[in-house]
């Protein structure tokens, strides 16, 4: 049997990272090694697995990032201002990483980039097979469909979200954009109040809803004339997440350098 993985958590006592690490049990190829939280994390040094529902494993919660041969793959969840310094980090210690954290700017999609030319590392903003699977049937159908039906992306999450529109619906709003030659930030309409006058053909339209505990819906309107076509995808359980990005990492383990997606993982280039 082959030898497991050595993954890391970034972010391993938050809810994605407990979803994580509860994940890396089912699956006997992943071998869960270091955990890592913000230096203020008020439970510092205690046992990660226990802190997820799980029983004792010895790796406790420690502030410092891992070090030169310590795993072999990082994840990370932590937040917008640490994910670039994450990647620049698994680089220095010749890490593959995982990225799933969402509300990155260009900026920090340049530098994580600009990273992945020493690691190799998968950014995605959904680690769900379910919503990469989603990505290539709304592509299919906006280059089937084309300028005669009006597209717009819906997208509901919990309260505490803090980045909108998801890193999700985003996501989706490019995959349109590329499958029929929109520049995104030419077309995306986020918002409309008052006298907005007719829908242009070119639009894509981008709405953010949030509240209660939802863990992730979205959908796609493909809107013709005396028809529509819906795409949903919708998340019962950060579980779906984690088991994607764990799936990721196992993939990423031994790859050549370079930024790779969710897609690359599943075979859907």
């Amino acid at each position: 049997m082959a030898e497991a993985v050595r993954i890391a958590v970034l972010g391993a006592a938050g809810k994605m990272g407990g979803a994580i690490v509860r994940a890396m049990v089912e699956n006997p190829t992943a071998a869960f090694v270091v955990a890592v939280e913000r230096p203020d994390f008020p439970a510092m040094g205690a046992d990660a697995s226990r802190l997820a529902g799980l029983p004792e494993s010895g790796v406790r919660v420690q502030a410092d990032r891992p070090g030169r041969g310590a795993a072999d793959v990082w994840i990370d969840f932590s937040a917008p201002g640490a994910a670039v310094a994450n990647a620049h980090a698994a680089a220095q210690a010749g890490a593959a990483i995982v990225i799933g954290t969402t509300g990155l700017s260009a900026q920090d999609k340049d530098a994580i980039a600009l990273a992945a030319k020493k690691v190799p590392i998968v950014l995605a903003p959904n680690m769900s097979v379910g919503v990469n699977v989603m990505l290539r049937l709304v592509a299919d159908a906006a280059r089937a469909l084309g300028a005669a039906y009006d597209v717009e992306i819906v997208e509901t999450h919990h309260r505490a979200k803090r980045d909108a529109p998801s890193g999700t619906a985003l996501r989706l709003a490019e995959a349109v954009a590329e499958a029929t030659g929109r520049d995104l930030g030419k077309s995306a309409r986020y918002e409309r109040h008052g006298d907005i006058g007719p829908r242009t053909t070119d639009e894509i339209g981008i709405q953010t809803l949030r509240g209660g505990d939802v863990v992730g819906d979205h959908t796609v309107f493909f809107l013709g004339q005396g028809e529509r076509i819906e795409i949903t995808h919708r998340a019962s359980s950060r579980e779906v997440l984690a088991r994607g990005a764990v799936r990721a990492a196992l993939w990423l383990h031994g790859r050549a350098s370079g930024l790779y997606d969710m897609r690359d993982v599943l075979g859907l280039k």
